[in-house]
């Protein structure tokens, strides 16, 4: 059976722009109002191509790719939902991030599968009582009166992440204004010099990758540090650690090395001071100088030479 000259179109196209871009990456539309596409396709013009068409074609153009970009053929299991297939020359990282931004909040269908846990949030609604008690009832949410208002009296849980919402569950997000699901373009998996990229790898968190990489370098650099394995981050505090275990090294054992001999000197000092604290050993006062005897006055040679007066005769 001939293949029809339209459908080797596609694939021609899908593989020319397969070749004309890097990063090739698998997206579901399911859900996505036309309207909102095109504002989509507006807001990408110029970052990216996106070609949709049925998801055989797209398979077999991805098998006539696996020659020259090996490994590319595995992103036929990620075609999922209403796929398409998306071009750009970012990098995955930051095409998901693109996509992600360009989300917008929708109202819940019944029959949707939904994209996280759903809470209904403790606290007022701008309802009066009456039977939306009972609706809020019937989806698990324990409500009560106050202030004349109906109010949620704690957080309820009442769809978990994977599960089909049921049209009463529908029906009372929609009437509490909660609108639970994205509607935009959803990057299931992207292509890159042979490697695929899946959705959980390329919507990790930025914030908590920045984080635990700086754990993992303060982690690794420590454990260098400890193991004295040297490295030019840590080469300098090595040496530093060195040469204090060394001098604490030399003044336990008292080794008289040229820079050792001031704190040496220092550690003595400091010994004898508490040894002389501990057995009350106080300084002895200082004696006072003796005074001098008097001597006897030498004589001179003039009382040495002359004679004695004698007493005159008075009779």
């Amino acid at each position: 059976m001939a293949v029809p000259d339209s459908k080797k179109k596609v694939v021609a196209d899908i593989v020319k722009l397969a070749k004309a871009y890097p990063i090739i990456g698998s997206v579901n539309m399911e859900n996505l109002p036309a309207p909102q596409l095109n504002v989509m396709r507006a807001q990408l013009r110029g970052k990216v191509e996106i070609y949709m068409t049925k998801r055989r074609l797209m398979n077999i153009a991805l098998e006539q790719l696996k020659a020259e970009k090996p490994g590319i053929e595995a992103l036929s299991k990620h075609l999922t939902g209403m796929p398409a297939l998306i071009f750009t020359k970012d990098s995955p990282f930051k095409l998901s991030k693109t996509l992600r931004k360009s989300k917008s909040s929708a109202p819940a269908k019944a029959g949707q599968t939904s994209p996280r846990d759903i809470i209904i949030p403790k606290g007022p609604t701008p309802f009066a009582p009456g039977p939306i008690i009972s609706e809020l009832s019937s989806v698990g949410i324990k409500t009560g009166v106050e202030g004349g208002k109906v109010a949620v009296k704690q957080d309820s849980l009442i769809v978990k992440e994977g599960e089909k919402i049921k049209p009463k569950v529908a029906e009372v997000l929609t009437r509490l204004g909660i609108q639970p699901m994205e509607v935009g373009l959803d990057l299931t998996a992207a292509y890159e010099k042979g490697i695929i990229y899946d959705r959980a790898i390329l919507s990790v968190d930025e914030a908590q990758y920045i984080a635990n990489l700086e754990k993992a370098a303060r982690e690794s650099f420590n454990l260098a540090f400890s193991a004295a394995y040297a490295t030019k981050d840590n080469a300098a505090l090595l040496i530093g650690k060195a040469f204090n275990d060394a001098k604490a090294l030399g003044l336990s054992q008292n080794i008289m090395a040229s820079g050792l001999i001031a704190d040496i000197l220092g550690k003595a000092e400091r010994a004898m001071l508490s040894l002389k604290a501990t057995a009350n050993i106080t300084d002895a006062p200082a004696e006072a100088p003796k005074a001098e005897e008097a001597k006897p006055e030498p004589k001179t040679e003039e009382s040495q030479s002359k004679p004695e007066e004698k007493p005159a005769d008075k009779s």
